[in-house]
């Protein structure tokens, strides 16, 4: 009742919303406005864009002004921006005046690198002018392609639960595994750097009509002085996803978007699986995927025999808890547009999460036979349709259809509201009767002005065999202002709500939380900004038992030379139902533990040729104690050659038991141009007892297709010390490209 309520509530503030406005919002005051230039000849893409003519007839946006180190003030370079537009590509032209150019920081050239810790600009279009979604463009003076989709303000959620951290991969917030068409030159050079984007019409979505405005911002960072700057102003609590504080793009006469593309590709697997000896298989594969404009704004993609042999496997994680790990959607099919279907709060409940399709952590990869989905914009609504079939795994797991409709409207002042169906059927012959699993949801958000959003969803699952206690609904309040951030939430989840296709750390609970952030940036000192902030949160079952809670106290101090250290203290309690094996033949009996623990954060600069990151915990643990020590020393020589060793130990002292765990994580990657990569992973858990090593040699083309290499082994070390029961390793060539059939 409580559920329906707080939807009703929201559902009423965003009609009010809409009626008071009268239409779409108008832009904040004093947003700056910049003029997109018809040209019949495209500027040649080289980097240079002060020397080329076809440049010097746009209007530069310039009066870029600092978020950090000295919010408000102009920014300490000076940065033009111009656009430019043929029949069909989108240029946006960057000049980077800097008057040491020697002291230009480029650290990485690897496609979809961080930004935040070299030299970098950013361009971000809201064009739809919804000033909630966007899509952005980036690149350092490398020429890296960076880009990403961006879905509610970059708001993914909230209300993560203990353990819980949220990753980019859900497609939630922001995306940055989605990969568009489109191509960046840059150039180094005595009055600073230089860039040049090319951005064909058919990379983005737009709604239809030939003249548009469209919201637009600019990020410039100069790494150097720690320096982030923006041409529609922003302030210190938010980030270039903030479209609602984004300037205008005027001038923009779209084309009539015609645009079909296929992506075939074809597969060579050697493979050995299995118990020694064991002999290697020679394995065959093609398919392809189609993308097919049905409108400018909506989307069709289709996929036949589904294969993602090129992303890279998960990162290990050690769990020392009852509840889920999370791992993040890396599959590209599934990224375009993720954020249409994303409903409920990631990585603790998400209603969908693709992930479940085609991945079981018991059986591994199940093949995808393909599928299709619809997703943009019709009209005044959000769509996205998605059907997908999985095959079945030999006489052991039956086949499966998944179908998932998401449709919600985006209301004035940045609020929503919106419904979500999920379905997976059992299907073929070891289908058993009434093998199926829904969701049902509705969902909303009301923006109360610039800086409180309530949000909410409710939510119930149908299975066979399954009645009541299978809902789930979250309320949340959140306030962000320069100052401070609050933020209030309530959930629960029954103990049978059951998603079969989404994602689930718990079940069964009522989960208040609250947290309280504050900045300060102090005047004439070493430091850059103080964040002081406390947070708690509960998980209390529907009989009154306790289940989890923490007190978080911490403060983050950022110092001026990008220097960083968090001070935290977190006060614990667990209630545990049932034991459960926390470490092989360790069992954590039935109880209620209460344990206080020092939390201790050290980052040095990050954007430094060699640069470590120091993660530690030192406190009580169901009724022992625990020294959790985590360490990542990062080295990088040029824009070439990256290095990260991360390892994490766990001593853990217990009434029944010690004992040690180890997480191992060896990443390289050397980028022979910014199209050619070979990357490396190695990783050792003791707590699996588990080597393993992922090798992939890269040659991109257009889109992130292009030839891949990747070698899998996940016995390859244990040949070192002992000879193991059963060998996994692969060796895969596979080919990819796009092709425009309608160009």
């Amino acid at each position: 009742m409580a559920a329906s309520v707080a939807l009703l509530l929201i559902a009423a503030s965003a009609t009010a919303a809409q009626q008071g406005t009268g239409g779409s919002p108008a832009p904040p005051a004093g947003r700056p406005s910049v003029t997109a230039l018809r040209v019949e000849h495209a500027p040649a893409l080289d980097g240079e864009v002060l020397a080329d003519p076809v440049w010097q007839a746009a209007v530069p946006a310039t009066g870029f002004r600092q978020e950090q180190p000295e919010e408000g003030q102009p920014a300490s370079e000076r940065t033009e921006v111009r656009l430019l537009y043929t029949a069909d590509t989108l240029y946006v032209g960057v000049v980077c005046f800097d008057r040491d150019p020697k002291s230009i920081i480029v650290s990485d050239a690897r496609r979809d690198a961080p930004l935040d810790q070299t030299d970098s600009v950013q361009v971000i279009f809201d064009t739809y002018r919804d000033r909630l979604n966007g899509f952005v463009f980036g690149t350092n003076p490398a020429g890296i392609e960076y880009d990403g989709q961006v879905t509610n303000e970059g708001q993914g959620g909230g209300g993560l639960g203990l353990g819980q951290t949220q990753q980019s991969g859900s497609g939630s917030g922001f995306n940055l595994n989605w990969d568009g068409v489109w191509e960046v030159r840059t150039r180094i050079s005595d009055i600073g750097w230089s860039a040049e984007f090319a951005i064909p019409f058919r990379t983005l979505r737009y709604p239809g009509g030939v003249n548009q405005t469209w919201g637009v911002n600019f990020q410039r960072n100069v790494r150097r002085r720690n320096e982030r700057a923006y041409w529609a102003p922003i302030s210190r609590q938010y980030n270039l996803y903030r479209l609602s504080l984004a300037g205008s793009l005027v001038g923009i006469r779209t084309p009539v978007l015609r645009n079909l593309k296929a992506t075939p590709y074809v597969l060579g697997n050697v493979k050995q699986s299995g118990a020694r000896p064991v002999e290697a298989v020679l394995l065959g594969q093609a398919g392809g995927d189609v993308k097919y404009n049905l409108t400018p704004s909506l989307t069709l993609d289709a996929t036949v025999n589904t294969d993602f042999a090129q992303v890279e496997v998960d990162d290990q994680q050690v769990n020392l808890d009852r509840f889920s790990l999370f791992f993040p959607e890396k599959r590209p099919f599934f990224l375009e547009n993720a954020g249409f279907f994303s409903v409920g709060n990631p990585g603790e409940v998400d209603l969908f999460f693709s992930r479940q399709i085609g991945v079981r952590p018991d059986t591994g990869p199940i093949p995808i036979a393909g599928g299709a989905r619809v997703s943009g914009k019709a009209g005044k609504f959000n769509v996205g349709l998605l059907n997908m079939q999985t095959r079945r795994v030999q006489d052991r797991i039956a086949a499966n259809n998944f179908s998932v409709a998401r449709v919600s409207r985006d209301l004035p002042n940045r609020s929503s509201i919106g419904a979500l169906f999920v379905n997976r059927e059992g299907t073929g012959v070891l289908a058993r009767a009434g093998d199926y699993n829904r969701t049902f949801a509705l969902d909303g958000k009301a923006a109360v002005r610039q800086y409180t959003v309530i949000s909410s969803f409710v939510a119930k699952t149908q299975t066979r065999g399954v009645h009541g206690e299978d809902h789930a609904f979250n309320v949340r309040s959140r306030t962000s202002v320069p100052r401070f951030d609050l933020e209030l939430g309530y959930q629960e989840v029954g103990g049978r709500f059951n998603p079969d296709v989404g994602f689930l750390s718990r079940r069964g609970y009522r989960k208040p939380d609250v947290r309280f952030l504050t900045r300060w940036r102090p005047a004439g000192s070493i430091l850059q900004e103080l964040r002081p902030h406390t947070s708690y949160r509960a998980f209390v079952g529907f009989d009154g038992f306790l289940e989890s809670s923490q007190w978080h106290i911490d403060n983050h101090w950022q110092f001026r030379n990008s220097a960083e250290l968090h001070t935290g203290v977190n006060l614990n309690q667990e209630g545990v139902r049932t034991p459960f094996e926390i470490y092989p033949k360790i069992f954590v009996p039935v109880g209620t533990y209460k344990h206080e623990e020092a939390q201790l954060v050290f980052m040095t600069n990050q954007g430094a040729p060699a640069s470590l990151e120091l993660r530690t915990i030192i406190g009580g643990y169901f009724g022992g104690h625990r020294v959790q020590i985590n360490p990542t020393l990062r080295l990088r020589a040029g824009d070439a050659l990256t290095t990260e060793v991360a390892y994490q130990r766990n001593d853990i002292t217990l009434p029944w038991g010690d004992f040690t765990t180890n997480l191992l994580r060896v990443r390289l990657s050397y980028a022979f141009t910014t199209h050619a990569f070979v990357q490396g992973l190695v990783q050792y858990n003791d707590r699996a007892d588990l080597w393993s090593a992922n090798v992939r040699l890269g040659w991109l083309r257009s889109g992130n297709t292009g030839l891949f290499l990747v070698y899998t082994d996940t016995r390859a070390l244990d040949d070192l010390f002992v000879r193991p029961a059963r060998t996994d390793r692969s060796f895969i060539l596979k080919f990819s490209r796009t092709f425009d059939l309608l160009r």
